[in-house]
């Protein structure tokens, strides 16, 4: 192990004269003898809210003999210019030219990796698409290569909810200052430079609802052989990003590998919910192979490490389970079994057809989607679906006689549908539950479709009211152990609030079971081997001096007021308020979701996020306070945002959005 020396900060200056703030962690003796560096290149701040784990990130990539390099995007953290939106030409521009000076100092070799989680797994896949020669490989955590179909934005041509979640984490992030002990006096002008320019993100998402350009920028799946380097991916099964996993394994022509665990949008060696791994172990592995070129194995293990998930009850923490291998991805142990809706016998080998069933309508009412929790989980245990029992009195159920053996699932389960609907717009939501001896339902995986995208993202076409469409609805991947004697069941909705955004009026939906079918990736080799380097526990990891000022406080509740019939889904987020000692900074950052509507009536739903962020060190004392409100009508959106800064006690800056975008058959 290396002993190591910290650069606090490192200006990085771009071709057109913008100065990039970085920090370094470099093995001592990186001056005598060059090393491979690990570039990180996110916007969420440097300097002081990412400052303790990107130390016990960076800190044991060095003393593994590597600098790791950590970098504020343009626009954010200390670095110049203005931040205006996600993965820009301008962004991956730099991101190329930060490599190169990387690659040109005296401390390093000239070989890179690129590592980071969803914005920084992002960009990674980005950049190497761009293929700098200096970038010798990636660790992608948490991200997507379809910025479209599989992002916080959109699912199934449905709007998420997220959308409006993350729009509004960005608005308050690109509202805060750099530090003026890094960037000087100049720290109020960039800072007011950044409040005027940065904008409102979420009116550019809304204004594009399908899958058009804006989109294709940045999705790697548009042509995964620009990919040229090997990549590992990695996420969990209660991150929202769990398919990009097996979608690049499945597609990249490179060395690539992937690990998928129980932990939602964390890196794996934090675990939550399930068990952790050694994952920076793992890390340094793949980077000893493929920028030291020592030949340690990597290349010869299997392709994919995942996570078998046990049955758990909904209201349980923790995530049961054990790690398997497949060699290869698609994996020749899986079968698509298919099942009659209609019967749904799973029992049944031959699964043979039965007597034609009764067409079933459902209209569902808004509150189906009050128990979904969020689509991308930070595995604490508010945001995670709770019990399914809530969900399914407003869905259509389908449910399969008790199992006369364990059934294990790995991959896509799909519901292939006969329906007919009428409304010209009308989105569909599906979900598979594992229901157990005492009736609890504890949702394995779900999908969304808007109904008007069944043939197309880029080109959607309105129903036909009354005529009848097969349509397949998608479902997240999951690896899934249905234990004898419980019941598997599937749930349809025509709305899954405030998880999706409703479509522009309340639609029925009819379903003709007995030609309607659920298509599941059975694991028919069911080998208990355990993954040993999965396994491994995370080692101790160099902590930075922090003081405690108020606690974390998380809170979801669910209110429904009889007697005005309002309901109202809050969220309330609370990072623990610390002291960085080393800086003497101190630091705040609250969220404050409330989703709301009233008399199942869609023309009343109403998403609104509260930001607060914080920052104090002796008289400099920064806060700002940013609100989104969206609402919709049968024709349009509506955004309603304002923004304040305050310095000390005094309003520096205030600014109000008033937008209006019109519907695109969402």
């Amino acid at each position: 192990m290396h002993n190591i020396k910290i650069i606090e900060n490192q200006w990085i200056t771009m071709s057109d004269g913008t100065n990039l703030a970085a920090k370094i962690w470099l093995p001592e003796n990186a001056y005598k003898i060059t090393v491979p560096a690990i570039m990180e290149y996110i916007p969420y701040r440097k300097r002081d809210l990412t400052a303790v784990n990107d130390n016990k990130i960076h800190s044991y990539f060095a003393r593994n003999g590597y600098a790791g390099v950590r970098v504020d995007l343009r626009g954010s953290g200390d670095s110049d210019g203005i931040l205006r939106d996600e993965y820009l030409g301008q962004e991956l521009n730099d991101g190329v030219e930060v490599i190169k000076w990387i690659a040109n100092q005296t401390w390093c070799d000239g070989n890179i990796g690129m590592m980071g989680i969803s914005w920084g797994g992002f960009n990674g896949l980005q950049i190497a698409a761009l293929q700098p020669p200096e970038l010798k490989a990636v660790i992608t955590v948490a991200s997507t290569d379809d910025r479209y179909a599989d992002d916080v934005h959109y699912m199934g041509g449905c709007l998420l909810s997220d959308n409006l979640s993350w729009a509004s984490v960005m608005f308050a992030h690109t509202s805060c200052p750099p530090d003026p002990e890094i960037v000087g006096e100049r720290w109020k002008s960039m800072w007011l430079d950044r409040l005027e320019g940065s904008g409102l993100w979420l009116k550019n998402w809304l204004e594009h609802q399908r899958r058009d350009d804006y989109w294709k920028h940045g999705s790697i799946c548009e042509d995964y052989s620009a990919v040229k380097c090997p990549v590992m991916a990695v996420s969990g099964w209660a991150d929202g990003y769990s398919n990009t996993v097996f979608r690049l394994l499945e597609n990249l022509e490179v060395p690539r590998k992937g690990i998928v665990g129980a932990y939602g949008h964390k890196y794996p060696h934090m675990g939550g919910p399930g068990p952790a791994m050694d994952f920076l172990k793992e890390a340094v592995r793949w980077w000893d192979q493929w920028l030291k070129g020592i030949d340690n194995g990597v290349k010869e293990e299997p392709m994919l490490y995942v996570y078998m998930l046990d049955s758990v009850s909904p209201l349980s923490s923790d995530r049961p389970g054990r790690w398997l291998d497949e060699n290869v991805w698609p994996s020749e142990n899986i079968k698509e079994d298919s099942y009659q809706l209609n019967i749904l016998n799973i029992n049944s080998p031959d699964n043979k057809p039965g007597d034609s069933d009764p067409e079933k309508s459902i209209m569902s009412p808004l509150n189906v989607g009050l128990f979904a929790g969020k689509w991308c989980s930070y595995s604490e245990t508010t945001d995670l679906p709770s019990d399914q029992r809530e969900e399914d009195g407003g869905a259509l159920v389908f449910e399969s006689p008790p199992l006369e053996n364990d059934y294990e699932i790995l991959g896509k389960p799909r519901l292939k549908l006969k329906l007919k609907s009428d409304k010209r717009v009308a989105m569909i939501a599906a979900r598979i539950s594992d229901i157990g001896p005492d009736g609890r339902a504890t949702r394995v995986t779900f999908g969304l479709l808007n109904l008007t995208h069944r043939n197309s993202d880029e080109y959607p076409e309105e129903l036909i009211p009354g005529k009848e469409y097969y349509v397949t609805v998608p479902m997240n991947y999951i690896a899934q152990n249905f234990p004898a004697g419980n019941r598997l069941r599937v749930s349809v909705s025509t709305s899954y609030w405030p998880l999706a955004w409703p479509s522009p009026e309340p639609a029925r939906l009819t379903i003709f079971p007995a030609e309607s079918w659920l298509v599941l990736p059975k694991r028919v080799v069911g080998e208990r081997d355990i993954s040993r380097k999965a396994l491994q526990k995370p080692g101790k990891l160099e902590e930075l001096d922090t003081t405690l000022l108020v606690p974390a406080k998380r809170e979801w509740l669910v209110e429904r007021n009889l007697a005005t019939n309002e309901v109202t889904l809050k969220i309330d987020n609370h990072d623990p308020q610390y002291r960085l000692d080393h800086i003497n900074v101190e630091m705040r950052k609250d969220a404050c979701e409330k989703y709301y509507y009233s008399n199942n009536k869609y023309d009343t739903v109403r998403g609104e996020v509260e930001g607060i962020r914080e920052f104090r060190r002796g008289e400099w004392q920064i806060k700002t306070v940013t609100r989104t409100i969206l609402t919709s009508d049968r024709t349009h959106f509506i955004i309603r945002a304002t923004v304040d800064a305050y310095e000390g006690d005094v309003r520096v800056f205030s600014r109000a959005y008033d937008e209006k975008i019109p519907r695109d058959m969402v």
